[in-house]
């Protein structure tokens, strides 16, 4: 979708017409859910804040600046509902070790033989993304889950594009020490 096409959608939904949201929706669905797990880390949790993200485009589609950056947008507006899950229910952002095996293969489902695998990389990621300080977090967040780029990033945030550079690498050569690297994304 592009800029102009996703202004139109907003356009729409101000005007009270609910197929904007639905294309907006069916369009970026998967990647809503991509910011908002990669913040809390559990996916009942990313499917619930997900769908408010959407309500939330609704609600606010009157104050989207036509011509701005769509991709960004949405992913400041999923990161910041998933930050404000995090924070109201004191939990770590980030925290993927507090999903459990049923919370990943489903109440009631016997695990996939895998599942042990799984819960160990996770624990991994997270203490890989532990490791990083909060700007880093930021930034990788940005960078890799949201799929912005720097340019982006420096636009959102109001730091200086070298800035953002910068801590992208520093991040990543610490996330090398724990065996990830740009190609594992």
């Amino acid at each position: 979708m592009t800029d102009e096409r996703f202004g139109q959608c907003m356009a729409a939904m101000v005007g009270g017409d609910r197929s904007g949201l639905k294309e907006i929706y069916e369009e970026y669905m998967p990647y809503v859910y991509r910011v908002v797990y990669g913040v809390v880390g559990k996916r009942e949790d990313a499917e619930d804040i997900s769908t408010d993200v959407f309500l939330k485009l609704w609600d606010n589609a009157a104050s989207f600046r036509q011509g701005s950056p769509h991709k960004a947008y949405i992913a400041t507006v999923s990161r910041n509902l998933a930050i404000d899950f995090m924070r109201k229910h004191n939990r770590i952002v980030f925290g993927t070790e507090e999903e459990t095996v049923e919370d990943m293969a489903g109440a009631g489902s016997d695990p996939p033989p895998d599942t042990a695998d799984t819960v160990v990389g996770n624990i991994s990621v997270a203490e890989a993304l532990n490791s990083l300080n909060e700007a880093e977090r930021m930034v990788v967040s940005m960078k890799v889950l949201s799929d912005m780029t720097f340019k982006e990033i420096a636009e959102q945030t109001g730091i200086p594009m070298g800035t953002v550079t910068w801590r992208y690498r520093e991040a990543m050569k610490r996330l090398r020490r724990y065996g990830f690297d740009e190609g594992s994304e």
